[in-house]
């Protein structure tokens, strides 16, 4: 695949299956995350209802769980991998197809958070581990700097998808 500056792991599925919600939402940015050439940075599309997820692992998840877990994938990888800037966003309730014509939010600054992250230069930018909306750090479900949760997550993606995720420098 080549080398990549940044990735922007931005696709999700809403209502839906379990088993749906599992691969597309967490095992698939794993597993891409896993087989390509480590980036300078690393997006993952989160949610505001990840603060109702709940960081213990289940093969049987809600929406909110899988936000949740991809919030603590970001975290753990920030931790394992301090040369990439791995960060998760939050863009809003957005008028797109998953959120309706209806959604409150400004589509604009949704992508614009992802877009900034990506390529910005700022201090504020040149973070890792972070949870963003609309360009400003914000709370989030403090569960996801469980360790321990992060791990198991890691260890249960690694076992149901059969690739390991490489730990240590790559260049």
């Amino acid at each position: 695949m080549g080398t990549f500056d940044a990735v922007i792991h931005n696709a999700g599925v809403y209502q839906t299956n379990a088993q749906q919600l599992l691969n597309v939402n967490v095992l698939a940015p794993y597993i891409l995350t896993a087989l390509m050439h480590r980036p300078d940075r690393l997006i993952y599309l989160s949610s505001g209802m990840h603060l109702s997820g709940r960081p213990e692992w289940t093969e049987r998840p809600t929406y909110s769980d899988t936000k949740l877990h991809i919030l603590m994938l970001a975290k753990a990888l920030a931790r394992k991998w301090p040369e990439v800037y791995a960060n998760a966003v939050d863009p809003g309730w957005v008028p797109t197809k998953m959120g309706g014509a209806g959604a409150p939010d400004d589509l604009e600054q949704g992508y614009q958070t992802q877009v900034w992250l990506a390529i910005s230069d700022d201090p504020e930018v040149l973070v890792s581990g972070q949870y963003f909306h609309h360009q400003k750090t914000v709370r989030y479900n403090p569960a996801a700097d469980d360790i321990t949760a992060q791990d198991r997550l890691l260890t249960e993606c690694a076992r149901l998808t059969d690739i390991q995720l490489p730990i240590g420098r790559i260049f």
